[in-house]
């Protein structure tokens, strides 16, 4: 059976006194549930320090695919190996349409961060428009593919993918149960048609508003094996409600 793994995504949140206030709060609630932040750059230090030894992991929000040299305000992934990092997140949506960061540059970052022991969580996801139109799966594929291409879906052993619909993102709309479903079991099923055994033990996360309100019902569903939560992730009694529903 996957295990389900919530990760917070705390995006530009964050200053030293109110991570040790969120931190103080989910270590002891959350002991023995497996869950992770993924965190600005300047406080992985200060995560590091709080979280070590406990069942909390945690990890950054982007990364560098260039190994080292001069790429100013770049961050590599051995910085992050540094810093005790598991995780790193590449491909999310607000990367890919703020930054322009292409399918193939994620598929590069992709690959760093698995070459470097990292666990990447690949974000993958339809916009409004696009979700109107129908193409949905197209463009989900579409993200898949170049990662497949570049790195091969046996790699995906050692990734979570995490499907993120963009206009469930900080909107406040969320994708219905039904709706999340079945763009995860589309995911599952193109990747069992390359190799069935990657496929069944893929962790994929739901990504979209997701809140305390709306968790249970959504890791209920059979292809949902967890979320990456941003906004819900700030507030400690929502991020620990989420991460316990999970785990049931």
């Amino acid at each position: 059976m996957r295990k389900k793994l919530v990760a917070g995504n705390w995006k530009m949140h964050g200053s030293l006194t109110e991570n040790a206030a969120l931190l103080a709060a989910i270590k002891p609630a959350l002991d023995g549930i497996e869950a992770a932040v993924c965190v600005p750059f300047p406080y992985l230090a200060q995560v590091q320090a709080s979280l070590a030894g406990s069942s909390i992991s945690w990890g950054a929000q982007n990364v560098s695919e260039q190994a080292k040299g001069a790429f100013t305000g770049e961050v590599s992934t051995a910085m992050l190996r540094d810093f005790g990092c598991e995780y790193v997140i590449v491909g999310h949506s607000e990367r890919r349409s703020l930054y322009g960061e292409s399918d193939e540059l994620v598929a590069r970052k992709y690959m760093a961060a698995q070459a470097a022991g990292l666990t990447p969580i690949l974000c993958v996801g339809e916009s409004l428009s696009e979700r109107e139109g129908g193409v949905t799966e197209a463009v989900v594929a579409r993200q898949l593919d170049a990662v497949i291409a570049a790195a091969g879906v046996a790699s995906l052993a050692s990734a979570v993918v995490a499907y993120e619909p963009v206009w469930a993102i900080g909107t406040g709309k969320t994708a219905t149960p039904e709706q999340a479903q079945a763009v995860h079991a589309f995911i599952r099923r193109k990747l069992a048609a390359l190799d069935a055994n990657v496929a069944e033990r893929l962790i994929i996360q739901y990504g979209g508003s997701v809140k305390a309100a709306n968790a249970a019902e959504l890791m209920a569903q059979p292809d949902i094996d967890g979320g990456l939560i941003g906004g819900a992730s700030l507030i400690a009694d929502e991020f620990i409600a989420i991460c316990r529903a999970a785990a049931k």
